[in-house]
């Protein structure tokens, strides 16, 4: 345990990266990686990553295990997920699987190591603001006059990621926020079919965590000469 501390104390992984899009900047898996390595020769300890393909429901998702071992001794394990959109534009299926298995294992490793990234994309300050509410009810009818037709019921409001991240819910004495928790425990809730009235909301979310993977991993895919 003494050495999973001293990686976790040492370690510095910078946000070197940059979404021209969102206007960011992060981490990726590789920057991580990259930032340990030393650390792991110092320590005499070597990590080990893989994946997994999980079915929950209809939908897949890649469940990716982070071990930090010495010699056959596992020190610690940590895992997390990302689940597959079903499409991604302009990303073949390999691409999109090999998306969300850089995202799982980024956050896999954020566990492992104890790494915060609550000023990522897809935390509360880099959410985009909610869009203005559209316009008013109707006015009422003059009094007197001919009863109208009985108005169609408004549709259900889109959940929106910005909406999705702002839900709440208590559990003991505490309220947590869905956009504050982890891909592990969002995905929990839905395999273990808790919280059933938030599921649609956590769907949107992990959904849009992925998407914002692809657009990060896209960018670093791009080659100078096009």
């Amino acid at each position: 345990m003494n050495k999973l501390i001293t990686i976790q104390t040492k370690l510095k992984a910078p946000k070197n990266q940059k979404n021209v899009f969102g206007g960011y900047n992060y981490r990726s898996c590789e920057d991580i990686l990259e930032a340990v390595k030393p650390l792991l020769a110092e320590t005499d300890t070597y990590l080990i990553i893989s994946d997994d393909i999980v079915q929950i429901g209809t939908r897949y998702y890649v469940k990716a295990t982070a071990t930090l071992k010495e010699d056959d001794k596992i020190l610690a394990q940590t895992t997390a997920y990302a689940r597959e959109p079903e499409t991604v534009k302009g990303q073949a299926e390999a691409q999109i699987t090999g998306s969300s298995s850089s995202y799982a294992r980024k956050y896999a490793l954020n566990g492992l190591f104890d790494i915060d990234d609550t000023k990522d994309a897809d935390s509360d300050e880099k959410r985009a603001q909610p869009a203005k509410s559209g316009a008013g009810a109707a006015k009422a009818a003059p009094e007197g006059g001919q009863a109208t037709e009985p108005k169609k019921p408004a549709e259900a409001p889109k959940i929106t990621f910005e909406r999705a991240c702002e839900m709440t819910f208590i559990k003991g004495d505490r309220k947590y926020k869905l956009g504050e928790l982890s891909n592990e425990w969002l995905v929990k809730a839905l395999k273990s079919g808790t919280y059933l009235a938030l599921h649609p909301y956590i769907e949107v979310i992990l959904d849009r965590r992925v998407l914002l993977a692809a657009e990060e991993d896209e960018e670093q895919d791009i080659p100078f000469n096009v």
